[in-house]
């Protein structure tokens, strides 16, 4: 029985659409708004690392970076965990992919749009019951009016995967009619190591089935299992990293909302003008609280 790695993990997601033109041309015609007619054909993968031009500006390393012949740019990330900051720094490598055309452009009408698709493993639109959400720059009055420059594309893959279980809690997004999208998010979604036998669906595609073979255990050497192991430990890491500053933040919140009670009270008691019992109905405190203050 063939095991199977998550093609989640930075070294498969990487081999997968970093490695093989046909499916990552597959997985971004699959998930991106694009025109008819203006499907991918072709693509040619470019440096995922965007140095800066001066010694001040700021580096930084994309997952897959690619662009077709007529000049349109395509940044993939796969984000295994939601942070505060990822849409800033989604956004910072579209402006400077999308400011780094200007070195081979010989006018500003030369310059193309730039398309990032971003996989993120959490939720994190909790108010909004799509999973794809597609941002781009519109008149804020008549949104047919847009300025043709950056088109960034979220996918939460747990609420696609909830969705698809039937464990979502609000209506479906429905995209039964964009086969692809459905299937490369089931793959995203479905394989892993508890894999034990890949729904047939999904083998019946040939671009699916070769990112199936491409995530089998036996194609990677035993240095490289080491690395996909030490990427799932730096992800719980990070994780048990966050949830512990997410706590934090709480808790401090909830301090400093006692500590504003209490100052409440603290005044109204100096100030004479209220019994106990009424600060302690105003504030929220104990009378045996604002007593012993």
């Amino acid at each position: 029985m063939a095991k199977y790695l998550d093609p989640k993990a930075d070294l498969t997601f990487k081999k997968i659409f970093g490695e093989h033109p046909n499916l990552v041309m597959s997985l971004l015609n699959a998930l991106l708004p694009l025109p008819k007619g203006q499907e991918i054909k072709a693509i040619e993968y470019l440096s995922p690392e965007r140095v800066p031009r001066t010694s001040i500006g700021k580096n930084s390393i994309v997952d897959v970076f690619c662009k077709t012949k007529d000049g349109r740019q395509f940044i993939v990330e796969m984000q295994m965990y939601w942070s505060t900051n990822f849409k800033d720094r989604v956004l910072f490598n579209s402006a400077k992919v999308y400011v780094d055309q200007l070195e081979h452009a010989e006018d500003f009408t030369d310059l193309r749009p730039v398309y990032s698709l971003n996989l993120v493993n959490e939720n994190f639109e909790k108010d909004i019951p799509e999973f794809i959400h597609y941002y781009r720059m519109v008149h804020e009055k008549y949104t047919e009016k847009v300025i043709d420059g950056f088109h960034l594309v979220f996918v939460e893959l747990k609420k696609f995967f909830a969705e698809q279980s039937g464990k979502a809690e609000r209506q479906p997004q429905s995209i039964a009619e964009r086969k692809m999208a459905v299937l490369w998010l089931r793959f995203l979604t479905e394989i892993n190591k508890n894999t034990e036998e890949v729904p047939q669906e999904l083998l019946e595609n040939d671009e699916i089935r070769q990112a199936v073979e491409l995530v089998q255990e036996s194609a990677y050497t035993r240095e490289q299992l080491m690395g996909y192991d030490l990427f799932w430990d730096q992800v719980r890491l990070d994780r048990a990293k966050a949830t512990e500053a997410e706590r934090r933040y709480k808790a401090g919140l909830k301090e400093g909302a006692e500590e504003n009670k209490r100052d409440t009270a603290r005044k109204l008691k100096a100030m004479n003008v209220m019994t106990i019992k009424q600060i302690a109905e105003a504030t929220g405190l104990t009378a045996e609280e604002i007593e012993a203050l």
